[in-house]
């Protein structure tokens, strides 16, 4: 095993990047594959059923590592979102905050721009995205609503962002 420590910033904040692009990656050819073999609605079924349980353990982990509380409210909410391994590979935002929700958006996603750059139609990802931002947020704290601004196949995403979500509590 390395010794990180032996490791200059640059060299780490680079691995971690290497680490959720490698992540991303077999995701990605893990969904492909099922899709070659079983269609498009198994394979998205599939990963619904996935990331129902990874996005519950990634919230976990990221608030046990961050020493972010448990039923921690939508400032805890927010802080999770900047840990994610998303946050490491797509841009994201956070506007139009008031005391009992926030909207978070994603302006920039390393998928819908690969299938944009082929000419490829946006994933429809919108019934994993509910699973998958809903659990997150309930993992935070269960008193927090997730509701779905935009998502594909939705139209007008991918105009100014990719996905937007509405966090209240």
């Amino acid at each position: 095993m390395v010794n990180t420590g032996d490791l200059k910033r640059e060299t780490l904040e680079g691995m971690l990047l290497d680490f959720a692009k490698n992540w991303l990656a077999h995701d990605g050819l893990w969904f492909q594959a099922v899709e070659k073999k079983y269609g498009l609605q198994a394979a998205i079924e599939l990963d619904r059923e996935a990331w129902e349980k990874f996005t519950v353990i990634e919230a976990r982990r990221i608030m046990a590592r961050h020493g972010i509380p448990e039923r921690g409210g939508l400032g805890a909410l927010k802080k999770a979102l900047g840990f994610r391994l998303y946050a490491h590979l797509n841009r994201q935002i956070i506007r139009n905050e008031t005391g009992n929700s926030f909207e978070f958006y994603m302006v920039e996603c390393r998928v819908q721009q690969a299938r944009k750059r082929k000419n490829l139609p946006l994933f429809p990802c919108k019934q994993v995205g509910i699973v998958e931002y809903d659990n997150f947020a309930k993992t935070v704290d269960p008193a927090i609503r997730t509701e779905c601004i935009c998502c594909p196949p939705d139209p007008g995403a991918g105009d100014e962002h990719y996905c937007g979500w509405r966090f209240s509590i």
